[in-house]
């Protein structure tokens, strides 16, 4: 595949992130969402990666089925898309864009409170 620049890659999460349903985005309230490189040992470890398992984004933050009325004055939740792993799978820009639309769909889906196993389940 031909190296996607940093700026083409934003390009395919912004549009993923468009693509979402009308209904899924209005919720998507405290929200920011980052491009990594590679994802770092800490990262790893926070997450839970089970071995031999690649990571293609992360989710950090307070899932929203977890928010009560003390839910307030925190810092956004982070949605963290790594671009160097989710090149390495990928054999096409197509591929790339659909790994990347699959990856939002994933990470979002645990700001909903949807567990890893479930997601999975899912087919994400």
């Amino acid at each position: 595949m031909r190296e996607v620049e940093r700026a083409e890659f934003e390009d395919l999460v912004r549009a993923a992130l468009e693509e979402l349903p009308t209904e899924i985005r209005s919720h998507l309230e405290n929200v920011a969402v980052f491009i990594g490189e590679w994802p770092d040992q800490s990262e790893v470890l926070r997450a839970g990666l089970e071995p031999g398992r690649q990571m293609l984004g992360l989710y950090e933050g307070v899932p929203l089925t977890k928010r009560g009325l003390h839910y307030t004055l925190v810092t956004p939740d982070r949605i963290t898309l790594y671009r160097g792993p989710l090149l390495s799978i990928s054999g096409s820009l197509a591929e790339l864009r659909e790994q990347v639309a699959r990856t939002v769909v994933h990470e979002v889906a645990h700001h909903f409170g949807i567990s890893e196993h479930r997601i999975r389940e899912l087919g994400y």
